[in-house]
Formats: structure tokens, C-alpha cells, sequence
């Protein structure tokens, strides 16, 4: 070994002892690499590890907590109804489990994760900002529909929430006692309590339950309004009391109540990315308790499927979370069509069985103005060949001149041109209120009738990659059946009206647009208006049976003969209807001079 090599391996020698004593981990280096190992077996366990360091590095520095859990723990409440969690960070409800309920994929209805739920008062309280969100609380006592959390400082004050859960109910009292902070707070200020969540999916079609979620408030003794459903919103109410907010999502809702009332309100609701089934949205509300001497808050919390028996029951007005449409709409389907259905369902037939009785019914109840429908379509018919005529010889560049001889024949013959449309009318607000009243109704989750197993939801028959655009994966057979349906019944009412031109295409392509829309909606409103198609078609084929187009035509060439009664007043339309033709014909003179 030379001089050189001798020197650098000397060096090398240097170095390494000298690296062993200058770079060794301090003691806090080391408590931090055993920090993160616990971490990490934390992690690997399913706990929430940031909110245990949280909690524990606020309560180690304020050295205010007594008996502080190195993990976080479960205490459960539970009835017939609900399974409840409650978590010892921030005290808060952790998870909720409504029973006898399943999702689309046959597992329980978690309304929503410990991860994803923030619940908690924020305040200030001898100049120290305080938000229970990080504090940990202890369980003082637990029977099955009882709780005691509490969140103990080492000065003897300290902070319950007791929640309770009544037998067979929906419904978690949840109190909150601070205690010995009359002197902490001061007098005429607010508490804040922040609840955030994220509702997860149950529904199959996510897209469309994300269509039917969002906040809903109610101002005490006033109304219930809500944010939008379909985008993203926030709201702020500053001048009225709250009686309760509710996060609801298609089927299932979450609330928070309070019989006195919330000071303010501030609520936000965010969308989640369309490809993220983590969740159906995010959910924010910031609400003020006043503080007072009895440091003592009786709220409520209603876990409940959205049923509308369900929730009418709660007496708070928490019903009208249902879209059941806007008036009258929404009282077609209160007072009649829900009336109606509640006593059908009693009678143990299956929800198919009804859909079809209650179409049957309606069908009944419209069928003399159908008859009269189908008989001024026949006058219409049977005038034809005299209305080609007057076209012929007045001149298809005079439509006004062509519309006044038009009526002129009409009111010989006594036929209403509109005659046609009386049926279509009165059934109107019934097809539109049965669209908000099927895809709400909870009786049709998970229920199957034929080959749908499931009428609260699109039945599949066909599946490919989503379209883009339309957003399509599927073909319902339910919805293909209804516009098949649709046309076939078009193409005979274009035979017994005798459509021509633009009207008679329009009948077509009407169908085709509201399959793109009903494709992904519940089978049973197809269902419905598959029925209500069948029914008009035969409805329409016995009328045809007792109605002589010979006949009509004989009689309305009779009335042409009968003198003009003198007497007789035009309606309002009409005088209208003379008016506005007149007016064309002078606009038309004029622009010819």
C-alpha cells in the first residue's frame, strides 16, 4: 500500500466516525420516527390518524384534558331502526345504520362515514378559541338507548353530549350541557355548530340520485325551501329562525332539528366529480345557538327513509322534502294520487298491480272526454275533403283568407276545432304530476314486478361504453317498450284525426325525444305510461266500433242546412280567433296597395 492509498483510506476512515457522531437523530428526531411508525400501524388498522394527532396536540398543549385515548373509540346505540356510532373524537355521530334497509348492492344503508363527517361547536371561551371538533371525549355512561360523551378539563369544567335513541324511532335526542363555562363566555354571543358530511351512494342510477340530492331548511313556523339539486349553491339566512336542516339524498335523509329554533343559517352543498362514487355530494352547515345562563341545548337528529308516512309523521313539516311537483301539481299528487295509492298498498297487491290499477282509474275517470275527443277528430276527418277544397280555391298563399273559410265551415256544421285537445288537456296536469310522483316513491325501491327487479330504477337490457353527450350505457326494455307503445298508438291516432304535414311527423319524433330522456328513469313511471298507452289504444278501438263516420258526415251535412241562430253568442275564443284573422287579412291588403 502506497503513500496515497494509505492517506484516502485514512480520510474514508474520518469520515465514517465522524458521520456516526455528527449526523445521529436527536431525541426529538427519534420521537418523531416513532410517531410515524405508530402512524402507520394506525393506517393499516382503518383509524383516522390525522384527527388523533389533532386531538392530541391540541390537548397536550393546552393541558386541558384528562385521560387522553391514544386511539380513537366506538360507543353504539341502537334500536329496531337505527344502528348509531358515535365517535370519542369531537363526540360527534360517526355513522348511521338504517335497518331493514338495503343499497343496490345488497348491503346495509350507511348513510354516511366516520371519515367524512365533521360535527362540532366552535366558540370562544376565556379568550381561547374552542372547537369541540378536536377535543376527545370520554364515555361516562352506555346502555343501548343511551350515551354519555364527555370532554373533561382539568379546572373541573366540562362539556356533555348525551344522545338518546327512543325504541322504534328514527329519531337521536342529542343535548349538550356545557358546564362551569358560564364564566368563560361571554354573555350575548353565539355558539357556532358546523356540520359537514358526505351522503353515499345507494341507488344504482348515481347520476340520477345525485339529480334528487341536496339541503333542505325550514324557518320556524314558515316554510321549506332548499338549495339547488342540480348544481352547486350556498345560501346564508340572516334574518330568520331555523327549525331544521335536513341533507337529503334520493331516498334517505339525514336532519338536524331544533324545536327553539337556529339563530342563522349558512349553508353550501358542492358536487362531486362525475366519475367519483365516493359520495353523491358535499354537504355544509354553520348554524348559531345563542348562549345562555342554562348552558343547556336540546336539538334532534331524524335518520329516516324519505316515505312520506314516515316523514308527516315527525310533525315538523319534513314531508315536503318529497318533489312531488308545484302546484297544482303538487296537490294532485297530495290529496289524490298519494291518498290513492296508500289505500291500494294496503291491500297487499304488488306495486306493478297498482301502477296498472291506478292508470285504469284515471283512464275511467277522463274516458267521457276521450269519447268526446274521438268524435270531434272524426268531424275533422270527415270534413277534409271539403277544407282541401276550400284551399284549392281560395289559394295556399292565403292562409288568414283560407282560416276565415275555415271557420265559416265550422260554425255551419257546429264541430270545435279544439274538440280534439279537451281530453289532452284535462290529462295533462295528471301525466306531468305522475312524472315527479313515481321516480320520489319509495315504494318502488327494490321492488320487482315481471322482469324488473327493481322498478325505482331503469331496467337494463342492453349494456355498452357510456356514450358521450347523451351520457347513455344502457337500454331500459321498459322505456324501449313505452315509446314503441307511443308510436304504434301515434300512427292510428295520425289515421283516426287524419294528420297530415308537419303534425303528422311531429307525433313521431316526440316519442324518440322522450326516450332519451325516461331512459334512466324508474321502470315504474315507464310502466305507467306503457299501461296508459295500452289502455287508450283499446279505448280508442271499442269507440271506433260505435262510431259511423257515414253518420257524422250525414249530420253535420243536416246541420248545414239549419238556419244561423241570431241569438246565439260566440265564445271568447272565437270572436278572438275572427278577430285575429281579420287583422291579418287587412295587415296583408295593405302591404298589396
Amino acid at each position: 500500500m502506497d503513500r496515497n492509498t494509505f492517506t484516502g483510506l485514512f480520510l474514508i476512515l474520518i469520515i465514517l466516525v465522524g458521520s456516526t457522531f455528527l449526523l445521529k437523530p436527536s431525541p426529538e428526531e427519534i420521537k418523531q420516527k416513532a410517531n410515524q411508525d405508530s402512524i402507520a400501524v394506525l393506517k393499516s388498522k382503518g383509524i383516522n390518524t390525522n384527527k388523533v394527532k389533532q386531538n392530541i396536540v391540541h390537548h397536550l398543549a393546552k393541558d386541558s384534558v384528562i385521560n387522553i385515548p391514544q386511539t380513537e373509540t366506538f360507543t353504539f346505540l341502537e334500536n329496531n331502526k337505527l344502528k348509531v356510532t358515535l365517535s370519542s373524537l369531537g363526540g360527534k355521530i360517526a355513522s348511521v345504520e338504517i335497518k331493514n334497509q338495503t343499497s343496490y348492492l345488497g348491503k346495509p344503508v350507511i348513510l354516511f362515514n366516520n371519515q367524512d363527517t365533521k360535527l362540532g361547536f366552535s366558540f370562544t371561551a376565556d379568550g381561547k378559541n374552542i372547537n369541540t371538533e378536536t377535543l376527545v371525549f370520554n364515555k361516562i355512561d352506555n346502555a343501548k338507548d343511551k350515551a354519555t360523551l364527555r370532554s373533561q378539563n382539568a379546572d373541573g369544567t366540562f362539556i356533555d353530549y348525551v344522545y338518546t335513541l327512543p325504541a322504534d324511532s328514527f329519531k337521536v335526542n342529542f343535548s349538550v350541557k356545557l358546564n362551569g363555562y358560564d364564566a368563560k363566555i361571554q354573555p350575548n354571543t353565539n355558539l357556532n355548530l358546523n356540520w359537514e358530511t358526505r351522503l353515499l351512494q345507494q341507488e344504482k342510477n348515481i347520476t340520477n340520485e345525485r339529480q334528487y340530492s341536496g339541503i333542505f331548511y325550514k324557518i320556524l313556523d314558515g316554510e321549506v325551501n332548499n338549495l339547488s339539486e342540480t348544481k352547486d349553491d350556498e345560501k346564508a339566512i340572516d334574518d330568520e329562525k331555523l327549525n331544521w336542516v335536513a341533507y337529503k339524498q334520493h331516498y334517505f335523509s339525514a336532519t338536524l332539528v331544533s324545536k327553539k329554533g337556529f339563530n342563522k343559517g349558512n349553508f353550501e352543498i358542492k358536487s362531486i366529480a362525475a366519475g367519483d362514487t365516493s359520495a353523491l355530494k358535499i354537504y355544509k352547515a354553520s348554524l348559531q345557538i345563542p348562549f345562555t345562563a342554562q348552558t343547556n341545548y336540546a336539538m334532534q337528529f331524524v335518520f329516516a327513509p324519505n316515505k312520506y308516512d314516515v316523514l308527516n309523521a315527525q310533525n315538523i313539516g319534513l314531508e315536503y322534502i318529497i318533489d312531488m311537483g308545484w302546484p297544482p301539481l303538487k296537490w294532485v299528487n297530495k290529496y289524490g294520487v298519494m291518498q290513492l295509492f296508500k289505500l291500494l298498498n294496503t291491500t297487499g297487491l304488488s306495486i306493478g298491480i297498482i301502477i296498472l290499477i291506478l292508470t285504469v282509474l284515471l283512464k275511467l275517470v277522463i274516458f267521457p272526454f276521450t269519447y268526446k275527443s274521438y268524435v270531434s277528430m272524426a268531424k275533422m276527418r270527415v270534413l277534409k275533403p271539403e277544407m282541401d277544397e276550400i284551399k284549392k280555391r281560395v289559394g295556399e298563399d292565403n292562409q288568414a283568407l283560407v282560416q276565415q273559410e275555415y271557420l265559416k265551415l265550422y260554425k255551419k256544421v257546429g264541430v270545435n276545432p279544439l274538440g280534439g285537445c279537451l281530453p289532452l288537456l284535462f290529462q295533462m296536469p295528471f301525466i306531468i304530476a305522475f312524472f315527479y310522483f313515481f321516480p320520489g316513491l319509495f315504494e318502488l325501491r327494490h321492488e320487482s314486478f315481471l322482469w324488473m327487479k327493481d322498478l325505482s330504477t331503469y331496467d337494463a337490457v342492453i349494456t355498452f361504453p357510456t356514450i358521450p353527450l347523451l351520457g347513455w350505457n344502457h337500454i331500459s326494455l321498459m322505456c324501449l317498450l313505452m315509446t314503441i307503445s307511443t308510436l304504434i298508438y301515434t300512427y292510428f291516432n295520425n289515421q283516426v284525426s287524419g294528420a297530415t304535414g308537419q303534425m303528422k311527423y311531429i307525433g313521431y319524433i316526440t316519442p324518440i325525444i322522450f326516450f332519451g330522456v325516461l331512459n334512466s328513469y324508474a321502470a315504474g313511471l315507464n310502466l305507467y305510461y306503457f299501461f296508459a298507452n295500452v289502455i287508450t289504444f283499446t279505448q280508442q278501438y271499442f269507440i271506433r266500433q260505435f262510431v259511423n263516420d257515414d253518420k257524422i258526415h250525414a249530420q253535420l251535412q243536416e246541420n248545414k242546412k239549419k238556419p244561423d241562430d241570431p241569438n246565439k253568442k260566440k265564445s271568447g275564443f272565437q270572436k278572438k280567433l275572427e278577430d285575429m284573422m281579420r287583422q291579418q287579412e287587412q295587415l296583408k291588403q295593405q302591404k298589396n296597395k
